[in-house]
């Protein structure tokens, strides 16, 4: 199974709010997820961000793969480079 990390729209027409999930990638956007690892709300200014720390980390450690607009949600709130160093441990 090759599980990704991805954004799960909600909210209503032109005022979206996002899950970030981890899913199975044969599932589409809105389907059947496995976990949910933090919210996204780009219409709060500056963008809201927030990740269950332990549950993203757990799942990078797996091998699940995120979205290029999730890598660079991790990359700006700090947990790509908190799962990177418990790699190399």
């Amino acid at each position: 199974m090759a599980a990704s990390m991805r954004l799960m729209r909600f909210g209503g027409k032109k005022s979206p709010y996002y899950r970030i999930v981890v899913s199975d990638r044969r599932f589409a956007r809105a389907g059947k997820f496995i976990d949910q690892v933090g919210t996204y709300d780009p219409k709060k200014n500056p963008a809201e961000v927030r990740f269950k720390e332990e549950k993203t980390i757990q799942w990078l450690r797996k091998g699940a793969q995120p979205t290029s607009t999730v890598r660079q949600l991790l990359i700006r709130s700090g947990i790509s480079k908190k799962s990177a160093e418990g790699k190399t441990e």
